[in-house]
């Protein structure tokens, strides 16, 4: 059904329905891949050639999708970890490091975030 060529039944008149999305302030998803395997580093464009011995992959989503850039400076200056990937337009930042860096990074996300920009955050998950 066609939104515009509804009918109020009260008038006869044609009614207008306007739709807009307006994203939330939050973050969807905090995984941490503990241990992966280093085909999961090639696929993402990652170095396995590094020692990752005891590594591991922190991915978040978040919305808005500008605040990627924010979690990914807190990331860096929280933990000794590195950017993976940092995408301001979905709302991606993929680190990675020891698992207890990671780990510790993301929770600094998520509590600044919650505290101090007002955002709805999800648990971390780990796999």
């Amino acid at each position: 059904m066609d939104f515009n060529q509804l009918v109020n039944q009260e008038n006869g008149e044609k009614l207008r329905i306007i739709q807009e999305q307006v994203p939330g302030k939050q973050i969807t998803m905090a995984h941490v891949i503990a241990s992966p395997d280093p085909v999961v580093y090639r696929k993402l464009g990652l170095d396995p050639g590094v020692d990752y011995q005891r590594a591991a992959i922190g991915i978040l989503t978040m919305c808005p999708s500008e605040v990627s850039v924010i979690a990914g400076d807190l990331a860096i200056k929280t933990a000794n970890i590195e950017l993976g990937f940092i995408d301001r337009f979905s709302g991606t930042l993929i680190i990675t490091g020891r698992i207890a860096e990671v780990e510790s990074a993301i929770q600094a996300i998520l509590k600044y975030t919650k505290e101090n920009l007002g955002f709805t955050v999800c648990g971390i998950t780990r796999t």
